[in-house]
């Protein structure tokens, strides 16, 4: 499998060159499975170096093609955005990741932020638990 022809357009849309490099990336994401690591990408994308691995996942994340999770051990893991703002449940059990989104939960935030006089730039919402299957 190789990196989508929407992906490809999306970091064109905002500016960004989709170099070998990068493309080579986004060939090793599409092979693994959701969530991933820097190192599990960098082990599928052995002919592109670590800096190089890093730089594209901050590019990907700022054009929203990837989204960051901090899981609760405090480790990280990328997954391929489905699109939109959105929150994540994550299963302590079996690692799994499922999305939602909640115009009133994030309007909630947003009027907290804006009571106590602080500029919002951004928020990520990861809930910890257990999923139906591991229940």
């Amino acid at each position: 499998m190789t990196a989508s022809q929407d992906t490809i357009e999306r970091l064109a849309q905002v500016g960004h060159r989709v170099t070998a490099p990068r493309r080579a990336v986004l060939d090793a994401m599409s092979r693994l499975n959701s969530p991933f690591t820097i190192e599990e990408l960098t082990s599928a994308a052995p002919a592109v170096g670590r800096a190089t691995v890093f730089r594209t996942m901050k590019l990907l994340q700022e054009a929203e093609v990837v989204c960051r999770m901090v899981l609760e051990d405090g480790s990280v893991r990328y997954e391929v955005s489905t699109g939109g703002h959105h929150h994540h449940l994550i299963c302590n059990e079996c690692g799994r990741v499922d999305e939602f989104s909640d115009a009133d939960l994030d309007a909630l935030i947003q009027r907290n932020a804006s009571d106590r006089r602080f500029r919002l730039a951004s928020h990520s919402l990861e809930l910890y638990g257990r999923c139906a299957s591991c229940s």
